[in-house]
Order: C-alpha cells, then sequence, then structure tokens
C-alpha cells in the first residue's frame, strides 16, 4: 500500500519538467487509471512567493556585505541563484549536482565558475516555508549570515507572501536505503511517509557534549524548532579558520561561539539543543537541493555539508532507490507552513549532556 496522500510512483529517469510546469500528469507508469480519474484528485500545487522581498548583511566566511532579493519564480523552475554583480546575471540552479565546495558550508556553482556559497540556512528557510520556485538575486558571492540562523529568512519570506501555482507539486520518494559510512560519521536516507529527521553529534566540551534529536516537519514547526537555531564554532579553531580565509565576517552577532566549557553569547543559548538543532536545519537545506521536497526519513551522526551532499548523489546514482511522485491532499494537511503531511509521526526531541 502506498503511502496517503501521494500519486503513484513514477520512474526515477523520467523527465518530467514540462509536465508538471503546464499542471498536466499522464497515466502513472504502471498504473491503469486513465488521467482524467488521477487528475481529479486534490492535488498539492506548486507555491512561490507573491513578491520580491531583499535584505543586506554580512557574509560569514568573505566577510563582504551582501544583498539579496527573493523574487517569484516561474513553476517548476525550482531555486535558482543569480549573480548579478557579474555582467550578464550569471545563474546557478540550486541543485545537488552544482555544489562545488562543502568546507564549513555548501557552494553552488555554474560552469563559468560563478559560485554562491553558505547557501544552506536559505535553503532551508525555503524548503520549512513550502517554497518551490523562487529567483535569488545576490550582489557577491555569499549569502549574508544574518543572525547566523534560518529564522530571518523565514521572515523575509513571510514578508513577500506565499501564493500557489497551477502546477502539482512535484515530490522525490525514497525507496530504498542509502547509506554513506565513514566510521565516526554517518548519514542515510530511507523510506517514510512525510519528511523526517533524526541527528546525534557528540563534541568534547560540556557546553555541546552529545546531543540527539528526533523530528518530522509538520504543522510549521520548522519555524518553531530548527530556523531559531544559530551556527556554531569553537574559539580556538577561529585563528586557523581565518588563515585558511574563513569566518572573515564572524562574530557573536551571527553564531554561537563556545570557549572551553562556556558559551561567550551574551543571551546564551536559544534552546538547551540548540547546536543539534542547528546541524539537523542544515540538513533540511542542502537536502533541498535535491530539487524537491524529499519523501522519507534522513539520519546523520556526525555529518555535514559533503556527507549530506555525497548521500544524495549516492541517492541519484541508484535508479532503483528513488521516485518522483506527485503529492495529492487525500487526508493531508496541505495548508501547514512547512509543507509537511499529516501522516507524518508526531515530533519527538531529545538532549543528553
Amino acid at each position: 500500500m502506498r503511502p496517503r496522500g501521494l500519486g503513484r510512483c513514477r520512474g526515477g529517469g523520467s523527465n518530467l519538467t514540462k509536465e508538471f510546469k503546464r499542471g498536466k500528469m499522464g497515466v502513472s507508469r504502471g498504473s491503469r487509471r486513465p488521467a482524467a480519474k488521477f487528475n481529479r484528485k486534490k492535488i498539492i500545487r506548486q507555491k512561490t512567493l507573491k513578491g520580491p522581498v531583499e535584505c543586506t548583511g554580512i557574509a560569514l566566511h568573505c566577510g563582504d556585505m551582501v544583498s539579496m532579493t527573493l523574487r517569484p519564480g516561474e513553476a517548476g523552475s525550482g531555486i535558482v541563484f543569480r549573480r548579478t554583480d557579474i555582467a550578464g546575471g550569471s545563474v546557478i540552479p540550486a541543485t545537488w549536482d552544482r555544489v562545488v565546495d562543502t568546507r564549513m558550508s555548501t557552494t553552488v556553482g555554474n560552469e563559468d565558475g560563478a559560485t554562491v556559497s553558505t547557501v544552506e540556512h536559505l535553503m532551508a528557510a525555503l524548503r520549512g516555508c513550502a517554497i518551490d520556485n523562487a529567483v535569488i538575486d545576490i550582489t557577491g558571492p555569499e549569502v549574508p549570515i544574518m543572525d547566523g540562523s534560518a529564522a530571518p529568512f523565514v521572515a523575509l519570506i513571510e514578508r513577500a507572501g506565499i501564493v500557489g501555482q497551477a502546477a502539482p507539486l512535484r515530490v522525490i520518494r525514497v525507496r530504498k536505503a542509502v547509506v554513506i559510512d565513514e566510521g565516526k560519521r554517518f548519514a542515510s536516507l530511507s523510506p517514510g511517509t512525510g519528511f523526517s529527521l533524526g541527528f546525534e553529534i557528540e563534541f568534547n566540551c560540556a557546553a555541546v557534549s552529545r546531543q540527539t534529536i528526533s523530528i518530522g516537519l509538520i504543522n510549521g514547526n520548522f519555524k518553531k524548532e530548527l530556523a531559531p537555531a544559530r551556527t556554531f564554532g569553537f574559539l580556538h579553531e577561529l585563528e586557523r579558520l581565518r588563515a585558511e580565509g574563513l569566518a572573515q565576517g564572524g562574530s557573536l552577532d551571527n553564531a554561537v561561539v563556545v570557549s572551553g566549557d562556556k558559551v561567550l553569547n551574551e543571551g546564551g543559548l536559544r534552546f538547551e539543543d540548540e547546536f543539534v538543532r542547528h546541524k539537523v536545519l542544515d540538513a533540511v537545506g542542502d537536502l533541498y537541493l535535491a530539487g524537491a521536497p524529499i519523501i522519507g526519513r534522513f539520519h546523520g551522526v556526525r555529518s555535514g555539508h559533503a556527507i549530506t551532499n555525497r548521500l544524495l548523489r549516492a541517492l541519484f546514482a541508484d535508479a532503483e532507490a528513488w521516485c518522483y511522485d506527485v503529492a495529492d491532499a487525500d487526508a493531508v494537511d496541505a495548508q501547514s507552513v512547512d509543507g509537511a503531511w499529516a501522516d507524518e509521526p508526531a515530533v519527538a526531541v531529545a538532549a543528553t549532556a
């Protein structure tokens, strides 16, 4: 029996772009149901922004001041970055196969060498707010870090407003488990209903120690439970990072900084387990580079940007491990802020010191 709220699976190798742009779907592969009957289902539609919205802030790693404008995107176009500081406006699709660097953040690039780095927090906000199509105009090589979380980007999206589009929502359903195992570091995607994530971290300091979390994105909890969690770093690593050209714009205003067993930020932590929540936030953003919402379960152990991208590459390299699907609204909460499905397991969050 297929999960509730989803149409029949379509082959992973199919190119459905034209069909989704037109808002039409034919007979599903392996199904004898007429297309007309299928189309009578209450299909969940793609979403974009109602209008443009902009922000300006410092970039975490390069240290430059960068302006960014989020604009509505056409149905089926996905998330696309556009470097407006480059003559002609160099375009970079926000997809897993465009990832060119994963040191301390995720960087996407195109064949002309244009790049945009630190995309993961913005991508997480777009996924959490169910934005399927958008054009991101940016005046520099890195997304502004804002306060180090995804909350400012969620606020931008809410200010712009969200509008439905005619085309049905295409999702990527995980059909069998895919694993990247590096011993102490591990990440997997496995079949599931809705989209849920589990994560484990462990650091040799009392401020972080061991933390675990398990959460399903449903009923707007991305905004409440994950978006406010800030990126973090360790004071003893700062000199090395800056010598490598990284963290040039980092400060207590845009990161949680740990020194020994203490958090240096005046206001302390936003959550007792803010560290592991931010790792989940990163994973949400990195996984949205799949090009569509994933239906399945992610689990990470001490994993980061590099392993998550390797996981997506492994998923798409195996045609039996995934397929495109169309989300319908049978017993589905189509109005939830984060676009999750109502049959997703309840949220379970835990932290251990």
